[in-house]
């Protein structure tokens, strides 16, 4: 049964925020908020980003309001900052999970190996700490949006990112740091670094026992290594790819206002 909140809207429809709400760090567009604002009317809708709240906010957010108006879940931190009905839930921490120790080690080794890190440019903030997470950027993400699309394609050659995270992955075998760590590319710049588990898919333990008849999730890191891989392939989800924010009205129309 639909808990009494949802039973008008008994389907849950979730949205990734980058290339799927929105160009990539970029604010919504009115046209976007607009359908939205229909759809919400057919169905129950939640965002689920990486970045913290803030980010997220300041991108989705209109007219002084906050995003939570418009959304009735919302999932900071694949979940690990979630609020339902604009009321906080429980959330988790990466530092205490993983320890501050074992956390030091981590983040010195990937400052050592981005000091030796030769790429065309960089810029600042390259560890970036989250409640949930760490977001590591070779670039650094204080980069304009052109210096970000040239690494993006830059990237798509030279595999900056993949390469990082193999590296990584060796340093957390047991005879290393022995942590159990998921790293996943988001973006244009990063990737995320986070506890086994803590994947995009955490959200999911907020809304499998509301009751909904389908849930639906909308992402455009889809292929296995991207962040919106794991809840894609979910077996709780009908996962959609798509390319673009203008994709993604065209698929939730067809499904959901024809």
């Amino acid at each position: 049964m639909v808990f009494p909140d949802f039973t008008s809207r008994p389907k849950l429809v979730l949205f990734d925020v980058d290339g799927t709400l929105t160009p990539p760090r970029q604010n919504v567009t009115t046209e976007m908020i607009k359908f939205l604002g229909e759809l919400k009317q057919k169905v129950t809708i939640g965002f689920v980003g990486g970045s913290d709240f803030a980010k997220i906010n300041e991108q989705l957010a209109v007219d002084g309001r906050s995003v939570l108006d418009d959304f009735d879940f919302g999932f900071a931190e694949n979940g690990l900052t979630a609020f339902r009905l604009g009321k906080p839930l429980a959330t988790q921490s990466f530092i205490n999970f993983v320890g501050e120790h074992k956390y030091k080690k981590l983040v010195n080794f990937i400052l050592r190996y981005l000091s030796d890190l030769d790429i065309p440019i960089k810029r600042g903030t390259f560890v970036e700490f989250r409640n949930g997470m760490i977001n590591v950027s070779p670039i650094g993400r204080n980069a304009s949006k052109q210096e970000r699309d040239d690494f993006e394609e830059y990237d798509k050659i030279h595999n900056v990112r993949t390469t990082f995270i193999e590296k990584l992955r060796e340093q957390c075998q047991p005879e290393n740091l022995d942590l159990n760590l998921t790293f996943s590319i988001g973006g244009q710049i990063s990737f995320d670094v986070f506890p086994e588990g803590w994947d995009k898919r955490y959200c999911l333990t907020f809304v499998e026992n509301e009751g909904f008849e389908e849930i639906h999730f909308f992402g455009d890191k889809t292929r296995a290594g991207g962040n919106d891989y794991e809840i894609y392939e979910d077996s709780r989800t009908k996962g959609h790819s798509v390319k673009s924010p203008a994709e993604t009205i065209s698929i939730c129309t067809e499904l959901f206002l024809r």
